[in-house]
Formats: C-alpha cells, sequence, structure tokens
C-alpha cells in the first residue's frame, strides 16, 4: 500500500474503541433472514454441546450432574447472546449505518490499493489521474466518519449532552463539495463521487441524531 493510503482505513480495532460496540455484537444486515440465519447457527452450536455432553459423560458419568451444570451454562449463554444481539441491533439502526458507511469508505481504499498494484505491475494505462483529490476526498471523509462514530456514542450514553454540543454536528460536507470533478466517468471521478455520497448519508444521519435528540 503507497504511503498516501497508509493509516486511512478504519480498522475493526478503532471502529470497536471509537463506538463503544464490537461489530460481532451486531447483526448485519439487520433483516429477518439475518435474524434466522443466526438462529440457525446457535441452534447447530446447541447440538454440537448436546452431542459433546453425551460423548463426555458416556467417559466421566460420575460427573453428569457438574457436566450437566457446564454445558447447561454453556447453553444459557448461547442463548442470552443471541438476545443481547438481537436488542443492540435493534436499539443501535444508527450505529449500523455508519458501520456500513466505514464499509463503503474501507471498499474505495482497498480498491485503490489494488489499482496501485495493477499499476505497478507495468499497466500504466490505470493509473488514477487526479490521485490527490481522491486522497485528500477520502481524509475528509474518515475525519467525517471518525466524528460521527464518536458524537453516536457520546448521543448513546448521555442524551443530553448534545443539547449543549452542537457543534459536533459540523463536518466536512462544504469542503469536499468544493472539489472539482471534472470526469465524472474517469476512475478518479467514480471515486469522488463515491466518497461524496458516504459524506451525504454520514450528513443525514447525524441530523437525523441531532433531530431525534433535540429537546421537543
Amino acid at each position: 500500500m503507497q504511503s498516501d493510503l497508509a493509516g486511512l482505513k478504519i480498522t475493526r480495532g478503532e471502529i470497536k474503541h471509537l463506538s463503544g460496540v464490537n461489530l460481532g455484537r451486531i447483526l448485519r444486515p439487520p433483516t429477518k433472514t439475518k435474524y434466522l440465519s443466526e438462529g440457525l447457527k446457535s441452534l447447530l452450536i446447541f447440538l454440537l454441546l448436546l452431542i459433546s455432553y453425551w460423548m463426555v459423560v458416556q467417559i466421566l458419568n460420575q460427573y453428569h450432574l457438574l457436566l450437566i451444570l457446564i454445558y447447561g451454562s454453556m447453553a444459557v449463554g448461547l442463548f442470552l447472546e443471541d438476545i443481547y444481539k438481537i436488542v443492540i441491533t435493534n436499539k443501535n439502526q444508527h450505529l449500523i449505518k455508519l458501520f456500513d458507511d466505514v464499509d463503503k469508505y474501507n471498499s474505495i481504499i482497498q480498491a485503490i490499493a489494488i489499482n496501485d498494484k495493477i499499476e505497478a505491475a507495468g499497466n500504466s494505462q490505470v493509473k488514477l489521474s487526479n490521485r490527490t483529490e481522491v486522497i485528500k476526498a477520502l481524509t475528509l471523509i474518515r475525519e467525517d466518519l471518525i466524528r460521527a462514530l464518536k458524537t453516536e456514542r457520546i448521543i448513546r450514553e448521555n442524551k443530553k449532552f448534545i443539547d449543549d454540543n452542537t457543534d459536533l454536528f459540523a463536518i466536512n460536507l462544504n469542503t469536499l463539495t468544493a472539489l472539482q470533478i471534472n470526469d465524472i466517468a474517469s476512475e478518479h471521478g467514480r471515486l469522488l463521487n463515491e466518497a461524496l455520497q458516504i459524506a451525504i448519508e454520514v450528513r443525514e444521519e447525524m441530523k437525523k441524531l441531532q433531530d431525534e435528540n433535540l429537546p421537543k
């Protein structure tokens, strides 16, 4: 990865640090199909636990009460984990949308990194003509995504905080839209437009958060 891309990607560790939520604790996309899939996965694990219990108890039958306690605890923990995921998912729709925007943002960076490798292999025709603008756009988007994740967490953990800190909702959309996209059909034009779309989506999510939490 070239030096101008280094550090732009928002990692899973950063997401957890900024939002306070582990990506593994959120069901995405939050659809009935996803819920069903998660339920079936847990059912399979539960069946494996039953099989494991049956095999172990054949060998350690004298400890069957202890084994029941251990395996029962694991089964209950599995059930509670699913309930927790469903509750957290339903309560954090804005956060899920921001996670989706981070995924889109990281995908753009990955696309540029792959393009760089193709260029380095001797295919000069794929070179991004306005790379500086693309990187500048991505830098602005990264700042907005980080600000959005931080602000969403503040609102989630302290609903009253937003009343006295509306300045947190200032984002870099105006600066981003000032970038000139002359050749919309080119690769750099496509990347800039994708970045702009992410910025718009972030702004919309932050506006929703602001409207929902301002005093009526």
